[in-house]
């Protein structure tokens, strides 16, 4: 196989794992962000949401909202390592 599709497969499984990094991080920031803001229920928060907003629609539609990006960071770490597998066997000699 050419040489430079080789390093172009390995550069996108270094640029794919450095992007699973910082969205992991980013969901945890979100999680913990979510928890503290549903365990305080602030009294500015709700207007923020608009009219007729409750605590209980926000629980449900921010629940889903993480669990949703989780299932996303699933699918991209299955990508991940499908180039990481992909890009060494194209480094092996025939």
């Amino acid at each position: 196989m050419d040489d430079a599709f080789a390093r172009r497969v390995r550069a996108a499984a270094v640029a794919g794992w450095w992007t699973l990094l910082i969205a992991a991080v980013f969901l945890t920031l979100v999680w913990i962000v979510f928890l503290g803001t549903v365990s305080t229920h602030p009294a500015w928060y709700l207007p923020l949401l608009g009219p007729g907003a409750s605590w209980e629609e926000f629980q449900r539609v921010g629940f889903w909202a993480v669990a949703i990006f989780k299932m996303c960071l699933w699918v991209m770490a299955v990508v991940v390592v499908w180039l990481t597998l992909w890009a060494r066997r194209l480094q092996r000699p025939p």
